[in-house]
């Protein structure tokens, strides 16, 4: 049966007939000054996935690290120009892709969608185009929005049966180029997908903030599911803590 697993930030596992795919993988349990809050990653994960499809270079969404953990035979897909990272991470299939075109890893068709977010490594650094990802097996369709703002092409993305959604970030408040609880829900009515599981959110947070600040953590997530329900009352918004699972199948 087709299930997804939000195993915490922007990386999850999505299991269909065709195979797996696993998204963003951050696998650490800290990035600099930043700690995961949730339950680690099993050991068992990075083996799993038939593919492994990553939306830019930031260093919480391209980690070269967590790549060391992935079967250097797993195809990677990155944005065009991302390769070098890649092969730091000990990758040796590396599958580069621009917004509009397709590729196949096996039976799953891979489309790279636009994202409208920051494409550096670092600030000043090098730069490429990022990407969200629509995933086609059969006639299953699932949109990885990786890190974006919201955009009017949502609305073209064509029919959805999941859409993997932004709703936060990794700390007390998210900048530009990024989907919150409000306009995450607005990106919900364009895309008009069955079901909605919000990612990017109480994973990773500041090291000795979560005292202080702690609403960050816990609250986006329920503010987008109660805004959904205002503005896309037919979709069926599911709330998966880090490391809980859902399958693809209308409830």
């Amino acid at each position: 049966m087709d299930s997804l697993t939000y195993v915490g930030h922007a990386t999850t596992l999505l299991r269909l007939e065709c195979g797996s795919i696993l998204t963003d993988p951050m696998l650490r349990g800290w990035l600099g000054p930043l700690r995961r809050q949730g339950p680690a990653p099993s050991s068992e994960l990075p083996k799993l996935p038939d593919a492994v499809l990553i939306s830019h270079l930031h260093l919480d969404h391209f980690d070269v690290r967590s790549l060391r953990r992935v079967p250097p035979k797993t195809p990677v897909v990155v944005p065009r120009g991302a390769t070098r990272w890649a092969r730091r991470g000990g990758v040796d299939r590396v599958r580069e892709i621009t917004p509009g075109e397709t590729i196949s890893i096996g039976d799953i068709e891979v489309t790279a969608v636009p994202a409208y977010h920051d494409g550096r490594r670092h600030p000043w650094g090098f730069e490429t185009e990022p990407l969200g990802y629509r995933i086609r097996c059969g006639d299953r369709t699932v949109y990885f929005a990786g890190d974006t703002e919201l955009f009017g092409g949502m609305s073209e993305l064509g029919p959805i049966d999941l859409a993997q959604l932004p709703v936060w970030g990794w700390g007390p408040s998210v900048g530009a180029g990024h989907l919150n609880p409000e306009s995450a829900a607005r990106a919900l009515a364009l895309i008009q997908p069955r079901v909605a599981v919000p990612i990017h959110w109480g994973t990773f947070y500041p090291v000795g903030l979560r005292r202080l600040r702690p609403d960050p953590l816990i609250q986006p997530p329920l503010e987008f599911a109660r805004l959904a329900r205002d503005v896309a009352p037919e979709v069926d918004v599911r709330v998966l803590q880090p490391g809980g699972e859902t399958t693809l199948e209308v409830r």
